[in-house]
């Protein structure tokens, strides 16, 4: 019984709300859905699929130019930096996550990859033909990353305790 004097008054309260509001063309009632017109909401979705073919393309072309351009040694020395830099991301989860119990091993370890990061990222620059280290050889160059690499983990390793 009271469902059916609750839906009297809902539909009561909608007819005086109705009779209350002007009645103006202009603006769309909040009652009515709003319609999108079945070509604006195709021209949506074709932008939103050429942005997605666009991106690819563009990270092919990046991939491609990248492969074409860059000289082999770089390339590997790309390589090695990403997987250090994979390491340090990983060092640092396992810290987040777990903890770090044995500190000083932490410390190394984190310290290890960010400064073979930076020492190797220093090697590319010195080997990139772009850039303008023309004195320096690329054999006094590693051997300048190997000398200071040493020194670094020897220090790594030192401070493991």
């Amino acid at each position: 019984m009271a469902k059916g004097k609750g839906s009297t008054t809902t539909a009561a309260a909608a007819k005086a709300e109705s009779s209350a509001k002007p009645a103006d063309s202009s603006q769309p009632s909040a009652s009515a859905p709003s319609v999108i017109p079945s070509s604006a909401a195709k021209s949506t979705s074709n932008n939103s699929h050429t942005k997605k073919a666009t991106t690819a393309q563009l990270v092919l072309r990046l991939v491609s130019s990248y492969k074409s351009s860059t000289p082999r040694l770089l390339q590997l020395i790309d390589a090695y930096l990403a997987c250090v830099m994979l390491s340090g991301v990983i060092l640092f989860v396992y810290c987040v996550l777990v903890g770090t119990f044995p500190y000083n091993s932490f410390l190394s370890s984190f310290a290890s990859s960010v400064g073979a990061f930076v020492l190797a990222a220093n090697l590319r620059m010195q080997l990139n033909p772009a850039n303008d280290f023309r004195s320096l050889s690329p054999e006094a160059a590693f051997a300048e990353y190997a000398f200071c690499s040493i020194v670094f983990y020897g220090f790594v390793v030192n401070f493991l305790g």
